[in-house]
């Protein structure tokens, strides 16, 4: 490679990048963050060769020193240009304005190598030195990709532990997310089965206080059956009819057994209420859909190919003396070889897109309304009205 083919690989390749950059928008600050590194890391490679191996070579001599001063000045305030790009939010809306006037400048420093500083440098070295030149500036061109690439695989590398990480730290939380679930199920069944079990239980005792209640109450019917038989209506709801003493008394005792039994006896009012009992369900709140898809995006890579040529030389023999046959036809073929790119594509994984739900609790208060019964007492008195009492009673 010759030191122009070198000098004009270098701008070719910064001009694609920012005609790509000038393409993106706004909305695309990934993609232009990351075209503005490759543009940055481009510009700073094309100074630094510069300033490395050719200007040294050109400060020494008087008719060039002038013109290096003036490239280093381009470079410095180039590298401000970029610098200031740099600091600059991707999305700001100069950006695209400051772009276009680094471009400008970038071509005008390109325009001044080629047509100042490349043909200076090619009269006032030698061919042997130009060489020279150009093999170091290939060199440092071999290795600055070398240590590109290598940061690439460390990258991917740290790319890879990172997502074993994180895989990992997903894994635990899942596993914690699913046992507080179990715990809160369990939870859940247990409380469900003591309330269904409570009012299993209240509703027992509710029949054995009723079955208990009418045995009294019967009980007292047979011993005093002229005082408690009107309270054996009402109970009955068979207040209205009209029946004598004597035929209820011997309806009663007819149909019931004789229960001895005092008159003060309590007798038992069973009260029940009803308890608000609260479950869970889940319900569908929304879909998410997460939609893979396929971009095709412009890329190069440059590849040192070796061509070979046939060279024909005269030169002056070592001896005189003819050996062999001569003064006959001969002919001699040499295969001519060259190198041609072959491009391949492998595929190897970027990155990974995780797809999770995320779980939180509140808490939300239930309003509902419960029954309950109540007791009320009224004094009969016939003498003297007594003030009618109420009294609730919980179960």
């Amino acid at each position: 490679m010759t030191l122009r083919t070198l000098m004009q690989a270098g701008p070719a390749k910064v001009n694609e990048l920012f005609t790509r950059l000038a393409d993106t928008s706004d909305g695309a600050l990934k993609t232009r963050e990351k075209l503005f590194a490759e543009l940055k890391t481009e510009l700073e490679t094309h100074t630094d060769l510069e300033e490395k191996h050719l200007f040294p070579v050109l400060r020494k001599r008087a008719d060039t020193k002038e013109l290096v001063a003036a490239a280093i000045r381009d470079n410095k305030e180039l590298r401000g240009a970029v610098a200031e790009l740099d600091a600059l939010p991707k999305n700001d809306e100069t950006f695209l304005a400051k772009l276009a006037d680094l471009r400008k400048a970038f071509r005008q420093h390109s325009r001044d190598e080629m047509k100042g500083l490349l043909p200076a440098v090619q009269t006032a070295l030698s061919e042997q030195q130009v060489q020279g030149v150009t093999e170091k500036m290939e060199t440092s061109l071999a290795e600055a990709e070398q240590a590109k690439q290598a940061e690439a695989e460390a990258e991917e590398k740290r790319m890879i532990v990172r997502q074993e990480r994180e895989e990992a730290e997903l894994k635990a939380q899942q596993e914690e997310a699913a046992e507080r679930e179990r715990k809160a199920v369990a939870q859940a069944t247990k409380a469900v089965t003591q309330t269904a079990k409570a009012a299993s239980e209240g509703v027992r005792q509710v029949a054995r206080n009723v079955t208990d209640n009418a045995q009294r109450i019967v009980a007292t019917a047979v011993a005093a059956p002229t005082l408690v038989a009107p309270f054996w209506d009402m109970w009955l709801g068979m207040s209205g009819l009209q029946r004598s003493s004597a035929s209820r008394n011997a309806a009663v005792g007819s149909s019931i057994p004789a229960v001895t039994g005092s008159a003060d006896e309590e007798q038992v009012i069973p009260l029940a209420e009803e308890i608000l009992t609260v479950g869970k369900r889940k319900v569908s709140s929304g879909t998410t859909r997460v939609h893979r898809y396929v971009v095709e995006t412009a890329v190069e890579k440059q590849v040192t190919l070796v061509h070979e040529r046939v060279v024909v030389e005269r030169r002056r023999p070592v001896t005189d003396q003819v050996s062999g046959e001569m003064l006959t036809e001969l002919t001699v073929e040499v295969v001519e070889t060259q190198e041609v790119p072959v491009v391949g594509k492998i595929l190897r994984l970027k990155e990974e897109a995780v797809v999770r739900t995320e779980r939180s609790e509140h808490v939300e208060t239930v309003r509902d309304t419960v029954r309950q019964d109540e007791v009320e007492v009224e004094h009969s008195d016939a003498r003297q009205p007594a003030p009618r009492q109420h009294a609730a009673v919980r179960g």
